[in-house]
């Protein structure tokens, strides 16, 4: 997923008055004070209408006449939108695996990646197996680098095996994905003792090169409750 353009006094502005909406410091219903704003943010009148603007595309505000610019209920807000995905974690909306925003992704990937993975079993074809291939090996070879490149190899390898499912639908799914994947990842790998996620992915896709629906199944199901083990071991430390 591409995030919104976050250089620039124009992307500062955006993300700024996003966080303050997504993190409750302004509440559903709110009017906003538009030349407090102004000031309080150091920038013109004309750059924060415009930042909004983004916000409103994203559902999160409206304007409208005599009552003037305003916070919509959040059932108004899209929040399968990346950047949206991605300012509640800034925010800090997410505070561990068993809450909040990190609970409902790993909700929506329990139900979402087994199937897709037998799918991507029953579907796949050369090049779906090259790409997780591909993945993989970057896994691999990322044990050794920084969290960045861990990240960025597992991410690319849920992305391959959503793509192996040829269903246009599922691979569109990879927003969450990406953003319950890159969340969780930035906070395991950067953590103490991060665990070994090569063997439990090379599970999936043999079972993929191998053409066995149930066990790309079983084997994803394992692979999320170990994603789920190693984030709370990592929120524990980061706590402690």
């Amino acid at each position: 997923m591409t995030p919104y353009a976050r250089r620039g006094v124009h992307g500062q502005t955006v993300e700024a008055m996003a966080r303050r909406v997504l993190s409750g410091e302004v509440a559903e219903g709110d009017t906003l004070d538009l030349v407090a704003l102004q000031a309080e943010l150091g920038v013109s009148l004309t750059a924060l209408r415009e930042s909004l603007k983004v916000l409103a595309a994203k559902g999160m505000v409206d304007a409208r006449q005599k009552r003037g610019t305003f916070v919509r209920a959040r059932s108004d807000w899209n929040l399968l939108d990346p950047d949206v995905l991605r300012w509640q974690f800034a925010a800090g909306v997410a505070s561990g695996p068993g809450t909040g925003l990190l609970r409902d992704l790993g909700e929506v990937r329990g139900i979402v990646e087994p199937a897709a993975a037998r799918l991507a079993a029953e579907r796949r074809d050369d090049a779906d197996l090259d790409a997780l291939s591909t993945a993989l090996a970057a896994m691999e070879d990322a044990r050794g680098s920084g969290p960045a490149e861990a990240v960025e190899a597992d991410l690319a390898f849920h992305r391959a095996l959503l793509a192996a499912t040829h269903n246009e639908l599922l691979q569109r799914m990879e927003i969450v994905i990406d953003a319950a994947l890159a969340e969780r990842d930035e906070l395991v790998h950067s953590s103490e003792h991060p665990g070994d996620p090569v063997p439990i992915h090379r599970v999936v896709l043999d079972a993929v090169r191998a053409a066995d629906a149930d066990a790309a199944e079983a084997g994803m199901r394992a692979l999320l409750a170990q994603a789920l083990r190693d984030l709370d071991k990592a929120t524990k430390e980061r706590h402690a």
